[in-house]
């Protein structure tokens, strides 16, 4: 006893104490040993040899304890998942869930991602949308090898129908290109012609085109003759199947896009009034709606994104706000970085 360290002996000391806490008096049953007792007695017996002066309960009650709390110990230490996502992020999110409700988890997350730097996965938008959007599921592009080994040389037309608030038919003709998804080409009448067609595609290609082939249905208006017009610009026409919409699967997607997130919600007055709408959506979605497909990016995205990104993940300490710029009177909304 004498040559034992003090540290030891005060333990002990502890060790006993803590266990006579336990009785209100003498002759009387112990108390029952709580959560923070058991703690105290596992790690003072960890100073000192212990069998000797336990009493309270027997010596494998107290090694139980100590693989109990080592279980739970190393389940706390290996939880798994992420940490979670500052507040402000999180509040962020939920504003821009409410000003778009046309947008999903995936757009909130590539705009998040491409416009302000923020690294958010999908899944996480999702935990903090009120009702997540369900997303329908792509089709099979048969042409995909052939698309994607030419798709830099590759432009695509099609047609698709509005009506005005009149009842008057319209028709909107459309020029994307591939490799972008850039709509380089837009334009509404009331009465499509070969000839008017042909006018639209010379403006949308011009003379000095670097793109090699032109993909379009086997509508009427693409005539014999408007194709060898095309063909003296130097590209290749190429004609879909008959009945089969998915072999022009990019374009047909552009048109669904300005249908879903444009003209479902807008109705225009009249063909001027149509130009206008979608030369002002156009110029959002050339420059400012994130494209899955391009990693996310934006087919022709503003300088100002490379040079105002946050240094950290999740954090918007250098940037004094985020600034939104509303699209099409507050259907969409454009975000950037305000610097400080």
């Amino acid at each position: 006893m004498a040559f034992r360290q003090r540290k030891s002996l005060d333990a002990e000391v502890l060790f006993l104490r803590r266990q006579l806490a336990l009785y209100v008096e003498r002759g009387i049953k112990p108390r029952r040993i709580d959560i923070a007792t058991r703690l105290s007695l596992m790690l003072l017996s960890r100073l000192f040899d212990w069998r000797s002066a336990l009493i309270v309960v027997r010596p494998e009650t107290l090694v139980r304890w100590h693989r109990t709390g080592f279980r739970f110990f190393w389940m706390w230490k290996s939880r798994a998942g992420r940490p979670p996502i500052p507040a402000e992020l999180r509040e962020l999110i939920r504003r821009m869930a409410r000003e778009n409700p046309l947008w999903g988890q995936e757009r909130i997350a590539n705009e998040l991602r491409v416009k302000l730097g923020l690294r958010v996965s999908p899944r996480t938008v999702r935990k903090d949308l009120s009702k997540p959007s369900s997303g329908r599921p792509r089709g099979d592009q048969r042409w995909s090898t052939f698309l994607n080994n030419h798709a830099q040389g590759i432009v695509a037309c099609d047609f698709f129908v509005t009506v005005t608030c009149g009842f008057r038919l319209l028709y909107v003709f459309v020029v994307m290109e591939h490799y972008s998804r850039r709509l380089i080409h837009c334009n509404v009448t009331a009465h499509p012609s070969a000839l008017w067609t042909r006018q639209q595609l010379r403006e949308a290609l011009g003379y000095e085109t670097r793109y090699q082939f032109l993909i379009h249905d086997r509508d009427s208006i693409f005539s014999a003759e408007l194709d060898s017009s095309i063909g003296s610009f130097g590209l290749r026409v190429v004609k879909t199947p008959p009945r089969c919409p998915i072999a022009n699967g990019i374009c047909e997607r552009v048109i669904g896009t300005i249908r879903r997130e444009c003209l479902d919600w807008l109705i225009p007055f009249s063909e001027a009034h149509l130009r206008r709408i979608l030369k002002s959506w156009i110029g959002h979605c050339n420059r400012g709606r994130p494209h899955m497909v391009l990693g996310p990016g934006v087919p022709d995205p503003p300088a100002t994104i490379s040079r105002s990104m946050p240094k950290s993940r999740h954090s918007l300490e250098d940037f004094d706000s985020v600034r939104s710029n509303a699209v099409l009177g507050g259907l969409h909304h454009e975000y950037s970085l305000a610097p400080v």
